[in-house]
C-alpha cells in the first residue's frame, strides 16, 4: 500500500504534467522557437564569421549551451509560476496542512520544472540537428549535469515564487539576474578568449559551470575541469534546497 506522502507526490507530478502539455503552445513550443532563431543568428550569421572554437565549429560549441540555457529558463519558470498561482489561489495551503513532509511537497513542484526543463531540451536538440551534428562523448556526464542544474533551478523558482509579494515579483530574478548570469555563462564563448580579469569575474558565475559540464558530455570540452563543475554544481544545488527548505520551516511568505 502506498503511503499517503508518495500518493501526494505522485499526483502532484501527474498534474503538473498534465499542464504542461496541455498548453504545449505557452510551455514547450516558445523555446524552441526562441532557440531556433539562436541557432540561425548566432550560429549561421555570426558563426561562419568566427570560425573555430576549441577544435569545434562555432555551431557545435554553441548548441550544447543553447539547450542548458533553455532548460535553465523552463524549469525557473515552471516552478515560480506554479507554486506562486497556488499561493494565490491558497491551494498550497490544502499541501502544507496534508500529512505530506515539506521535502516531499518542495519535490512536488522541483518535479514538475525538471520535467519541463528535459522536454524543452530534448525539443531544443532535436532542432538543433538541423543546423551541425551533435557528438556524444559522456552521456552520464550529459545527464547529471542537466539534472542537477534543473534541480537547483526549480528550487531556485521556489524560493523567487516565496519572496514574491505579486505577479510581478515573479519576474525581476529572471529578468535582472538569471538572464544576466545565462548570457554570460560561456553560452557563446570560451572564457579563455577573455582578458584575465573578466575570465576571473566569470568563475564566480555558476552557470559557467553547469553549460561547461554539459558540453563537456555533449563534445568532450570544457574550459574548466569536469570534476570542478560538478563540485560547484552539487554545492549551488544544495545551498537552494537547504534555502527552500528553510522558508518552509519558517513559514514566511507562504501565505498570500
Amino acid at each position: 500500500m502506498r503511503s499517503p506522502a508518495l500518493v501526494g507526490y505522485l499526483t502532484m507530478v501527474r498534474k503538473d504534467f498534465n499542464r504542461i502539455i496541455r498548453i504545449w503552445s505557452q510551455t514547450l513550443l516558445p523555446p524552441v522557437v526562441t532557440m531556433g532563431l539562436y541557432f540561425i543568428i548566432f550560429g549561421g550569421f555570426i558563426g561562419s564569421q568566427v570560425g573555430n572554437i576549441n577544435g569545434v565549429s562555432y555551431m557545435a560549441f554553441i548548441v550544447p549551451g543553447l539547450i542548458m540555457m533553455s532548460m535553465i529558463t523552463n524549469a525557473y519558470t515552471n516552478t515560480v509560476s506554479t507554486f506562486y498561482i497556488a499561493k494565490w489561489w491558497h491551494t498550497l495551503d490544502e499541501l502544507l496542512v496534508s500529512p505530506m513532509p515539506n521535502w516531499v511537497v518542495i519535490a512536488g513542484f522541483v518535479s514538475g520544472g525538471i520535467v519541463r526543463a528535459f522536454l524543452t531540451g530534448i525539443l531544443v536538440t532535436l532542432v538543433s540537428l538541423f543546423f551541425t551534428e551533435l557528438a556524444l562523448t559522456n552521456i552520464i556526464v550529459l545527464f547529471v549535469a542537466a539534472f542537477l542544474t534543473a534541480l537547483a533551478f526549480s528550487m531556485g523558482g521556489i524560493v523567487n515564487a516565496i519572496y514574491a509579494k505579486s505577479f510581478d515579483g515573479m519576474t525581476i530574478v529572471p529578468t535582472f539576474v538569471l538572464t544576466p548570469l545565462t548570457y554570460l555563462g560561456g553560452v557563446f564563448y570560451s572564457i579563455n578568449l577573455l582578458p584575465e580579469f573578466f575570465r576571473t569575474l566569470s568563475l564566480f558565475n555558476p552557470i559557467l559551470y553547469m553549460v561547461n559540464a554539459f558540453r563537456y558530455g555533449f563534445l568532450g570540452i570544457s574550459d574548466i575541469p569536469v570534476w570542478q563543475c560538478f563540485a560547484v554544481i552539487i554545492g549551488f544545488t544544495l545551498v537552494m534546497f537547504l534555502w527552500a527548505l528553510y522558508l518552509f520551516h519558517k513559514g514566511a511568505g507562504l501565505k498570500r
